[in-house]
């Protein structure tokens, strides 16, 4: 298993990826399986989150200040995505509302996910070298353990203040 920052980031967009094909897939079927996809995105979307905006993106803003911008509206797209999880997790998936927040979730967090890897990965990749995205992926895989797993978790709803005020 790699330990590069970004691979591991990479990992984690194809596995909420093959998570938004599932759900979009199951949009006709029964409540009960959204509500239970939706779940599993929540979860994955909270733990991503989370150690982006604890170890890659102050490590890449403290290394490279200039991708300032390109972070701080990281940070941004992180929160819009934590509000709608949190509103989400509260939801029912009979609440007519429950597909189309999802729907808009999965747009959102797709542009983000595109936006960092055709953009702001190869410009971090070019100035870090392989030793230090080593370093910050070891880092991030030894915090996956104890990330938050729901919106409402101490650490997520810490992490999303932090993110709006950093």
């Amino acid at each position: 298993m790699s330990t590069d920052a970004i691979v591991l980031l990479k990992e984690d967009h194809k596995e909420m990826r093959r998570l938004f094909k599932a759900f979009q897939d199951a949009e006709e079927g029964p409540a009960s399986q959204r509500q239970k996809l939706v779940g599993q995105i929540i979860e994955a979307l909270t733990v991503h989150t989370y150690l982006e905006n604890e170890v890659m993106y102050p490590e890449v803003r403290r290394l490279l200040p200039d991708l300032e911008d390109d972070i701080l509206e990281s940070y941004e797209e992180h929160h819009v995505a934590d509000v709608l999880c949190a509103e989400l997790f509260a939801m029912d998936a009979e609440d007519e509302h429950f597909t189309a927040k999802t729907t808009v979730l999965i747009e959102n967090v797709l542009h983000h996910v595109e936006e960092e890897e055709q953009e702001w990965f190869p410009k971090v990749r070019e100035a870090l070298g392989r030793k230090q995205l080593q370093e910050i992926g070891e880092r991030m895989i030894a915090l996956r353990a104890d990330a938050p797993r729901k919106p409402t978790d101490a650490k997520a709803v810490e992490k999303s203040v932090d993110a709006v005020t950093a």
